[in-house]
């Protein structure tokens, strides 16, 4: 089972990896320190179980304590529960999870109601994780853009952020600086390191009035540019946001699991129901067959659980989502599950992964 970004019929975003102190690492302790105390009281409860500690013989007492250990991980999935079936999105695996748990309560399997919201908070947790991770990387590699740059006005260098040069101003580069927005080159001719954008190697000789795009690095003078395109819109910062948004481009095979899950969960929760149904029915016809509720909720309630996609329909996405992430650590580009991006001088190929390349 996996957590927001991979639900079997939700989707749910992730944002990028961010420095210790901010608000989703604190998140991050605070689900730790959710897990921890489920784990510790729930572990705790089967050993004084195992020893017939006589304080823990009490059903109040069992009740309390694996209550206590259930609601630090099974609210939040509860919540998550309640918000999909008010978005008509009854069948989501937090609706099966919801129903399998209280069901194992209601049936006294305390600490397996406990153990699946406990496995399930902290597959979530490692799924957040190396998704933030994945994204860092991808930041690390395609955010090499400048933090000021060097403006001509009145004929004087004035030091500004790219972000407030507006079009038509003059930049200014020197030797071994990146250019930081796109522009038109306004000396006679000079050489660039492309590789940022092109992965080639070799200097590119740009002359008077040709392109100069923003990730470039002035090898061997000083040269002016001619601002044409804000920094929002600089071809460095078009690719970063392409592949920071790989993960929303859906790979077939993806798009193909979650239809499939779509289909499949209100097939696997009707089969739960009819485990008890037909049980019941069929004594109602054979009295020689005794049907005991509890013993046929508790195989119900087992077949709901390992038969949930959840871990199909998570492991793909995720799969390909760690793939991008990994991939950026080696320099590899991609727009999507689907489509791998391959630079060139001009910056416009495009390769389907499909047809070998």
């Amino acid at each position: 089972m996996g957590h927001h970004s991979c639900s079997c019929c939700c989707e749910h975003g992730h944002e990028p990896a961010q420095t210790n102190h901010t608000p989703e690492n604190s998140g991050f302790l605070k689900e730790y320190g959710r897990i921890i105390l489920s784990s510790v009281l729930l572990f705790s409860g089967i050993a004084m179980k195992a020893m017939d500690v006589p304080f823990f013989r009490a059903e109040t007492v069992t009740f309390i304590w694996y209550l206590a250990a259930y609601l630090p991980v099974g609210l939040p999935v509860l919540k998550e529960s309640w918000e999909s079936i008010r978005e008509k999105d009854v069948f989501s695996e937090f609706t099966l999870m919801s129903i399998a748990t209280l069901g194992a309560f209601y049936i006294g399997e305390y600490p397996e109601g406990v153990a699946v919201m406990l496995f399930y908070s902290l597959g979530e947790l490692f799924q957040d994780k190396a998704v933030s991770k994945a994204k860092g990387n991808i930041s690390a590699l395609l955010d090499v853009r400048p933090e000021t740059t060097t403006v001509i006005r009145e004929g004087k260098a004035v030091t500004e952020s790219p972000r407030e040069v507006r079009v038509g101003e003059t930049i200014e580069v020197k030797t071994g600086e990146r250019v930081p927005l796109d522009g038109k080159m306004l000396g006679e001719v000079a050489a660039f390191n492309t590789s940022a954008l092109t992965g080639e190697s070799v200097p590119r000789n740009i002359r008077q009035g040709e392109e100069v795009l923003a990730g470039m690095i002035a090898t061997d003078r000083v040269v002016r540019v001619e601002v044409t395109k804000p920094f929002e819109k600089s071809a460095l910062s078009r690719i970063l946001e392409l592949v920071q948004e790989a993960s929303e481009r859906k790979a077939p095979a993806e798009l193909f699991i979650r239809k499939f899950a779509r289909v499949y969960t209100p097939i696997v929760t009707g089969l739960a129901m009819l485990i008890v149904l037909l049980p019941f029915i069929y004594s109602l016809m054979n009295g020689e067959f005794a049907f005991v509720f509890n013993d046929w909720l508790y195989r119900a309630l087992v077949f709901l659980v390992i038969s949930c996609p959840c871990a199909l329909v998570v492991s793909i996405p995720l799969g390909y989502f760690d793939g991008i992430g990994a991939a950026s650590r080696l320099g590899v580009l991609f727009k999507g599950g689907g489509i791998i991006w391959m630079p060139s001088p001009r910056l416009t190929r495009s390769y389907s992964t499909r047809r070998g390349h």
